[in-house]
């Protein structure tokens, strides 16, 4: 019992006398190939103008984008060939539901939320059942089973209640809500993930947001809908801009689908 309770008393006090430098350090979070941030440039609604315009410039030059197709889309019909070559070529195709349905209460949505598409009129059962047939659709095109998911107009409720815990078993990361450049990438919920949603801007000012990621050592996630025409459109010289400055500096920003860049984060997360 002596020695016992001698060698106790030993190995607590060695213990007690342990530098403060030898304590575990925090590990940093990293980017592939030493890059300072990572940047999504996703597209909603399957525009023609992104088949037009957007896919042409990223393949230009070399980046690699995300598409959330709303399967309801006239493109998927008429150019349901171009979307299969843009997701052979190494872009994402990923779920922004079949119909778009969103909440008709938000006051200025009157007009273009047509009431049997109207997300507060809809269960939560019913439009998982969507979503999921969403995936299934989605993987007809590409062969692909990994997904990520962007809300439509940022609604988190049908008929009244979340429904995001439904369905993102489903997906490797979902958008959820709106904002700029992610603040910190170690407590980043990957299931409400922020977007900035560009219109009618400038080149300069979108590489002043990447640059703003690049400082803070996070990302910037730009969901565009128009380039160069349809709705909420960027002209495709401020698209351009940015996707020269991108590639550019590539040393600096790792620009991927935004499924490339979540499967990473999760990863650098549980690392931590």
């Amino acid at each position: 019992m002596k020695f016992t309770f001698l060698k106790a008393f030993l190995l607590l006090g060695v213990a007690a006398t342990v530098p403060s430098g030898f304590a575990a350090e925090k590990k940093p979070f990293t980017w592939p190939n030493g890059a300072k941030a990572a940047v999504n440039l996703a597209y909603d609604d399957a525009l023609n103008s992104q088949l037009d315009n957007a896919i042409p410039a990223l393949d230009k030059y070399k980046l690699k984008g995300s598409f959330y197709l709303t399967l309801a889309s006239d493109t998927i019909d008429k150019r349901l060939e171009d979307w299969r070559a843009a997701a052979a070529n190494g872009h994402e195709l990923a779920n922004h539901t079949i119909f778009h349905q969103c909440s008709g209460a938000i006051p200025g949505r009157e007009s273009w939320v047509v009431p049997h598409r109207d997300l507060d009129k809809i269960s939560v059962d019913a439009l998982a059942d969507q979503i999921r047939f969403a995936n299934t659709v989605l993987f007809s095109i590409d062969g692909k089973r990994e997904r990520t998911y962007t809300t439509p107009c940022g609604d988190l409720k049908a008929g009244g209640e979340a429904y995001l815990p439904a369905v993102k078993s489903e997906f490797v990361a979902i958008k959820s809500a709106f904002g700029g450049v992610i603040p910190d990438m170690a407590t980043l919920d990957p299931y409400a993930v922020t977007v900035a949603v560009p219109e009618n801007v400038t080149g300069k000012q979108l590489i002043a947001v990447v640059k703003e990621a690049a400082e803070k050592g996070t990302m910037a996630n730009f969901t565009f809908h128009g380039i160069g025409g349809d709705h909420l459109s960027v002209s495709k010289e401020a698209h351009e801009e940015l996707l020269k400055y991108l590639a550019d500096n590539k040393d600096t920003y790792w620009t991927d689908t935004f499924l490339n860049i979540m499967k990473h984060v999760k990863a650098e997360q549980a690392r931590l």
